[in-house]
């Protein structure tokens, strides 16, 4: 377990002992060996006690422990080997303290108790364990098995720092980010390592991004442990001893943060109010996009965007991967591939398709190259210990890499995509930042950062590399194109990355398998705090058949950024590739993903304001359920859609668990009860997908783009439920930050039927006035003949029942009160 330390760091091995007998003997075998303390050092007992405000310091005499009281349901805990901590910073959270009601500091015989009104940190007199406890049931949520420890690194200077809590039996674990394998996380280990991870498989670790956050579950509730620790980290959850779990990591600071519950939501809402939420994307940016290694000449990439306007599949996006520069060059065109850029992006905007470029760190050593003359003389790329600058080989072969660890340097990157942004480029895809090298694999660990004047080697800077690379990116480009929002794409990042861009998970591989794996990925990530999340549609890497694609095509439609990508040495693969009944079921799915457009924008508010996931694991909906601990395939976009992709070749069926409360089939609008599983039909041209019942979910009409048209009316698909409902619709300009001046609309619907009425309220919050007048209502699932409809007591005489015995009526948009009168 934290035994296992970094062996490219230690040339021998190193045996944990706590007996200076051992030492002498060690010495005496292997005087080399002994140049290296291989003692574990653990906190002993509390002799030492201070109060500075909200922070708590406890000393054993020689180690001090920081416990900061950040709100009523998050507490820091640092530990100092030597009583002497770092410089409080942190990339992954930018403002501490929060508001906190009450907290005191009381004493008993065996411990220290700090209480804030919701939870107790206990610190342990004699043996220093920390626990922490529910004040409303005094569960013990959180308990150190042995104190806080710590071993020297002679070699780099700092400490291995170690944490060990109990596991009890019957507790789960969630989240830690960019991970493979189940969702449960119980019963394995992992190493946090920011990395290349090409065609990675089942189970494979470490991958692309750093989020050193989990949330245990235990006796039907939750709390959360984030480790805000940017080196080499590692987690195991009972793996080599079932009854503990421990994090550790190879340097820096033992720092983190407890946050309570009980539910894994108030957990998750909690760490983003700490590490913050994903800016409103532009409502383009969550349309379908596509994109391929690479789309090249001109001539091609317009025959593809001309090709979805021809089939009317909806499209938004059209990417150009690496080849689209001079020798791979950032910032640069290849001229032969692209003559006239400006015309070529200009024409695609015609047709409503946005241009999104790649840009690597990797900057290639050519002085006759503009960007590389730059930051060579104004000192803006990375050196290694003995000033040499760290150079290695990537796409353009030799080059070297900026540090996005200054600021100075940041702002730097951020202006270079001037000329893109003038040439009408509309996102950036920032990619290879994990750092990767060929060969090597990333950089040296002697490679010195400015880490924002905190300094730091490689080693320490690793992780948030790329993440300080698109926060370069992103805060450039907030200001190159002024008050319309930035999209942007990462493949690395630390926590904190969401403030910056969104993520997709990486180069997968055409598998059914890897489909599966992408679905809990995608849940993964956004209980991770990364919600903007999607996958390689279709595989990167491999060649799908038609069947594969299409179900792929299904899950994208319900993943919060749905793109398609391909490697060059791979057949294409738009949604027509295949051919039909493909292209049919490719392009019904692809328009669905439009007519719930308001729907899916209204979730990203919810996420951005309130910090709730877009995805929504069962685990999530029903903790208390341990059986759904371990369900992993079904999940909620938002809180009104159920999602049930078909993941396995050749099914045309699926077994789907329904969480408690009532759904509607969104094919067939049948009324089933939760709680229970039941066998779905499920076609190829079909996907098992529920409604919540009680539910209001928004429509626009089918567009081949966002905004391709003026909304005239909006679509409210009202779903019966004999009790009270809330939804929320979300409306603003699409693409500014005006929504921060609050100019937008909070639309919030209330539901309620008693069996033989129905009640519709409406409260609006917000400034922002949208063009169209009405709304279109679509009342599924009536167990009632219709007399009357009113709306604001005015009474509406043209309702009407469908084809499908669905109520359809109309109204202003303005209503308050809407009342449907059963006969």
């Amino acid at each position: 377990m934290e035994e296992e330390l970094n062996k490219e760091e230690k040339e021998t091995p190193v045996i944990a002992t706590e007996h200076i007998e051992d030492d002498i003997i060690q010495h005496l075998n292997n005087p080399v060996t002994s140049l290296k303390p291989i003692v574990k050092q653990y906190l002993t007992a509390i002799v030492e006690v201070k109060k500075e405000d909200n922070r708590f310091y406890f000393s054993d005499g020689n180690a001090r422990v920081e416990v900061r009281v950040v709100s009523d349901e998050i507490i820091r805990v640092r530990m100092a080997p030597h009583s002497v901590f770092l410089d409080d910073f942190s990339y992954a959270v930018p403002q501490v303290d929060q508001r906190v009601s009450t907290f005191r500091l009381e004493e008993t015989d065996e411990d220290y108790l700090i209480a804030t009104n919701t939870v107790t940190c206990k610190l342990n007199k004699e043996t220093f364990h920390i626990s922490f406890l529910d004040n409303h049931t005094s569960m013990v949520m959180s308990e150190d098995s042995s104190p806080m420890h710590w071993e020297e690194n002679v070699e780099f200077g700092g400490y291995y720092v170690f944490a060990t809590k109990n596991c009890l039996p019957e507790e789960n674990f969630f989240g830690l980010g960019d991970k493979s394998g189940n969702m449960n996380l119980r019963g394995r280990k992992f190493q946090n390592w920011n990395t290349d991870a090409y065609s990675f498989g089942w189970d494979q670790d470490p991958l692309y991004r750093t989020i050193p956050f989990y949330i245990g579950v235990h006796q039907g509730a939750s709390y959360g442990i984030f480790f805000d620790n940017t080196f080499r980290s590692y987690f195991d959850f009972g793996k080599e001893d079932h009854l503990k779990t421990s994090f550790w990591a190879d340097g820096g600071e033992l720092q983190y943060y407890y946050i309570h519950g009980p539910h894994m939501m108030d957990v998750v809402k909690r760490y983003q109010s700490l590490t913050g939420t994903h800016k409103l994307p532009p409502k383009w940016a969550l349309g379908y996009h596509q994109c391929r290694w690479s789309y090249y000449p001109e001539s091609k990439v317009r025959a593809i965007a001309e090709g979805f306007r021809e089939r009317q599949i909806p499209c938004d996006a059209i990417y150009l991967d690496i080849d689209y520069m001079d020798g791979y060059r950032c910032f640069t065109w290849n001229k032969k591939y692209f003559p006239d850029p400006k015309k070529m992006i200009k024409d695609l905007a015609s047709i409503g398709m946005k241009t999104v470029v790649m840009i690597d760190p990797g900057i290639k050593v050519d002085d006759n190259y503009w960007v590389f003359k730059e930051g060579k003389e104004n000192n803006y790329f990375c050196r290694r210990s003995d000033d040499y600058f760290m150079e290695g080989h990537v796409w353009p072969g030799r080059c070297q890499f900026p540090d996005f660890t200054n600021p100075t340097v940041r702002q730097w990157w951020g202006g270079l995509y001037k000329e893109l942004v003038d040439l009408g480029v509309a996102g950036f895809w920032n990619d290879m930042n994990e750092p990767a090298v060929f060969g090597a694999g990333t950089f040296p660990n002697d490679v010195r950062h400015n880490f924002d004047g905190y300094r730091g080697s490689h080693r320490k800077a690793h992780n948030i590399y790329g993440m300080q690379m698109v926060r370069s990116t992103y805060d450039g480009l907030k200001k190159l194109m002024r008050n319309k929002r930035p999209f942007t794409i990462t493949r690395a990042g630390y926590s904190g990355v969401q403030r910056y861009a969104c993520i997709w998970t990486g180069d997968n591989v055409a598998t059914w398998e890897h489909l599966k794996l992408g679905n809990i990925q995608c849940q993964r990530m956004s209980i991770s705090g990364a919600p903007f999340i999607g996958t390689d549609i279709g595989g990167f890497s491999g060649e799908p058949d038609g069947e594969l694609f299409t179900r792929w095509i299904q899950l994208g439609t319900f993943s919060p950024f749905m793109r398609a990508h391909s490697a060059g040495d791979t057949s294409e693969r738009e949604p027509w590739s295949f051919g039909e009944p493909f292209t049919s079921i490719n392009r019904k799915f692809i328009e669905l993903r439009y007519r719930l457009m308001p729907y899916i924008y209204s979730v990203f508010w919810e996420h951005h304001r309130y910090g709730f996931p877009i995805l929504r694991p069962l685990a999530m909906l029903e903790q208390e359920n341990i059986g759904n601990h371990f369900r992993q395939d079904e999940f909620t976009f938002g809180d009104k859609l159920l999602v049930c992709p078909v993941l396995e070749q050749g099914a045309t069926s699926r077994v789907v668990y329904l969480p408690k409360g009532q759904w509607y089939n969104f094919w067939t609008h049948e009324l089933l009860n939760g709680g229970n599983e039941y066998d779905i039909e499920a076609p190829l041209e079909d996907m098992p997908l529920f409604v919540r019942a009680g539910s209001v979910l928004p429509e626009y009409p089918v567009m081949q783009y966002v905004g391709e048209k003026p909304i005239d009316e909006v679509w409210l698909n009202i779903y019966y439920a004999d009790y009270e409902v809330n939804s929320f619709m979300f409306e603003d300009h699409g693409d500014t930050f005006a929504y921060e001046q609050d100019i937008y609309l909070e639309k919030k619907f209330v539901v309620k039927g008693d069996g033989h009425n129905l009640f519709i309220e409406q409260v609006v919050e917000g400034l922002y006035t949208p063009n169209y007048e009405l709304y279109d209502y679509n009342v599924i699932g009536l167990p009632f003949e219709v007399a009357k409809v009113f709306a604001d007591d005015k009474e509406i005489t043209d309702f009407y029942l469908d084809e499908r015995k669905r109520l359809r009526f109309k109204s202003n948009k303005n209503f308050i009160h809407i009342k449907i009168i059963g006969a």
